[in-house]
């Protein structure tokens, strides 16, 4: 079926349908007939009605109300019946891949005219082909993931995997499981993978504003993989890793319990050893992915003291969903354990060293979660800025505030604070082997944590205020602003609460203090 020919139009034209049951509007250069739809408009037709929409410009009325990506909605694209003649949309879709041009919502390495000594050419075209396929590929099944709360679909696990991406094998960072894979279809080479293509991977999942989604894109595999490939026998690694890799099995991390959070080692879930199989009893709590994890990164209690076990799925372990502030897209999963049974083989590291095997996995976790954190508040700062220039109060723009400004000056400091933190650690991590980072980089990946999620929910306090009530409403202007304010404080505390997290950074900074100083 053809589309209908757009008839140019006049100003004019337009101002003679201007009421019920003939009503035209302008909106950036386009004509509408909304008489049939006025009706249907959510916030009824006497909006649409009033003397400075019916008939007229409603451009600057309608970006007061609305975001841009109303009108590339098919139901409402279809109302178009022609443009203004001698005039062109200026407001259009950012093609896929684009970097935006609004100051500050791109790191300086992206902008034209900037520099860094940090990122290639390479990295550059992995970026823009990341980007591309987020947005064509997956931004459509963040936004329904992240409403419905279901799980992200099979369908689109296998395309992560399955178009040369092997998204889940590169979010697990430079190393050993990349060899001989192809990476975003071949833009980087395995050997050629570092930290900082890691980093933009985190930083775009980001961008879609759902932090749900976020975690519940197998994020569980980014967490409790590593224990696998870092401490597992050949053996284990052969058994379990290519079907996690591959998207036809899930894992989980399961540490955190009611009766133990940030003390990791006061965890209550046990391990008795019966011949050639533990025995494992006990509950995890908020374990991400866990709804539909068949394998879990288990840290238990032995005689010999905390031990690592990766405990698959069967008929003696059950899960039900924890329902918390963000989507349940996450899976953030109740875990119990009754007294199932697993090999011994299965145990990851040493019996005993299970707290060695654990802390060693947080710098890399820590270390995401800040990454993801770091591109919600590059859209944030986007968000707000768009905002404060095209909403009107008092007969100006909002921008035209000095307390607005001021917020947007404190928004601005604070992610370019960030940033420069993230990719100095970044680039220590390019230069460090995985043992070296665990002894320089664990104090300093604490602290950059806590400061980056403190950042990020001082700036959705700040950003709240600019939007007003847009800003605590669910869906609508304020969509992205909402899910930030509601959600940032997960960055708080997975992986670590801030304030052990600070407490962890300066005890090592003491530990390492020489000597033979005095003022």
């Amino acid at each position: 079926m053809s589309l209908p020919l757009l008839k140019e139009l006049t100003l004019e034209e337009v101002a003679e349908h201007n009421k019920e049951g003939d009503l035209w509007v302008v909106i950036d250069a386009k004509v509408y007939d909304l008489s049939r739809f006025a009706h249907l408009h959510p916030g009824g037709p006497d909006v649409l009605l009033a003397g400075g929409v019916a008939g007229k410009d409603a451009t600057m009325a309608f970006f007061g109300l609305h975001r841009h990506e109303v009108l590339l909605r098919p139901q409402y694209a279809r109302l178009q019946i022609g443009t203004i003649r001698g005039e062109e949309e200026q407001i259009k879709a950012p093609e896929p891949g684009a970097i935006s041009r609004v100051p500050y919502a791109e790191p300086t390495w992206l902008c034209s005219g900037f520099y860094s000594p940090y990122y290639s050419d390479n990295h550059r075209r992995f970026h823009h082909a990341i980007r591309a396929f987020f947005m064509k590929e997956l931004y459509s099944e963040a936004l329904r993931c992240e409403e419905s709360g279901r799980r992200i679909s099979q369908e689109m696990v296998d395309k992560l995997r399955w178009v040369n991406l092997n998204f889940l094998a590169m979010r697990l960072g430079p190393g050993k499981h990349l060899k001989d894979l192809t990476l975003m279809g071949g833009i980087v080479k395995p050997e050629e993978f570092d930290y900082f293509h890691e980093l933009i991977l985190n930083t775009e999942l980001a961008r879609f504003g759902t932090r749900g989604f976020v975690d519940g894109l197998l994020n569980g595999g980014v967490i409790a993989l590593p224990p696998v490939l870092n401490f597992g026998t050949p053996e284990l690694q052969t058994q379990y890793v290519s079907d996690i890799l591959a998207g036809k099995k899930y894992i989980a991390l399961a540490i955190t319990e009611a009766f133990a959070g940030s003390d990791v080692a006061g965890v209550q879930t046990t391990a008795v050893r019966e011949g050639h199989e533990w025995v494992i009893t006990g509950t995890k709590k908020w374990i991400t992915n866990g709804t539909f994890a068949d394998y879990f990164t288990t840290l238990c209690q032995t005689d010999s003291g905390p031990t690592v076990v990766l405990v698959p799925r069967s008929s003696t372990v059950s899960t039900k969903p924890v329902k918390t502030s963000y989507s349940a897209t996450a899976g953030t999963a109740y875990v119990t354990f009754s007294a199932t049974r697993v090999p011994v083989s299965h145990t990851l590291g040493r019996v005993g060293q299970g707290l060695h095997v654990i802390l060693s996995n947080f710098n890399h976790e820590r270390w995401m979660i800040l990454g993801t954190s770091l591109g919600a508040q590059r859209l944030i700062v986007e968000e707000c800025l768009k905002w404060t220039n095209q909403r009107m109060a008092f007969g100006k723009p909002l921008s035209a505030q000095p307390v607005i400004r001021a917020k947007l000056a404190l928004i601005i400091e604070r992610v370019e604070a960030c940033q420069s933190w993230v990719e100095n650690i970044t680039h220590q991590m390019n230069h460090m082997t995985y043992a070296e980072q665990s002894d320089k980089l664990a104090g300093p990946i604490a602290l950059l944590k806590k400061f980056v999620s403190r950042a990020g929910r001082e700036t959705a306090e700040d950003a709240t205020q600019i939007f007003g009530g847009r800003g605590i409403t669910i869906g609508g202007m304020g969509k992205v602003i909402e899910n930030f304010h509601r959600t940032s404080p997960f960055d708080a505390i997975l992986g670590g609460a801030e304030d052990v997290l600070g407490d962890l950074g300066v005890r090592q900074a003491i530990r390492k203090m020489p000597k033979n100083v005095r003022l």
